[in-house]
């Protein structure tokens, strides 16, 4: 059985919020048709240890393989491309689920 993947974005700046916005509007369209399903985004209900109150993103794939040929589609590095410069500083990873 295949291990779902999960694409996992926390932002540790916003910069340039138009910038951001112009992303949005092509990312999640762009993640969803190559089979991104979105579990949570938004602002973090409550933080511990080193946490920090930054915006966070989490999407489900039904594979690895899946998630990584999102992130490379050319759908989803249109998006990318908004983020010119330091746009937003963020963190990014994809991990298997267990």
């Amino acid at each position: 059985m295949t291990k779902k993947a999960y694409l996992i974005s926390a932002y540790h700046e916003v910069n340039n919020q138009d910038a951001l916005a112009a992303y949005a509007a092509l990312a999640a369209p762009a993640l969803m048709a190559a089979g991104g399903r979105f579990l949570a985004r938004g602002m973090p209900a409550a933080v511990k240890e080193h946490g920090k109150m930054n915006r966070t993103v989490l999407v489900e794939f039904d594979s690895l393989e899946q998630a990584l040929a999102a992130y490379d589609s050319p759908a989803y590095q249109e998006a990318v491309a908004k983020l010119v410069g330091n746009a937003v500083v963020r963190d990014m990873r994809v991990i298997e689920a267990v």
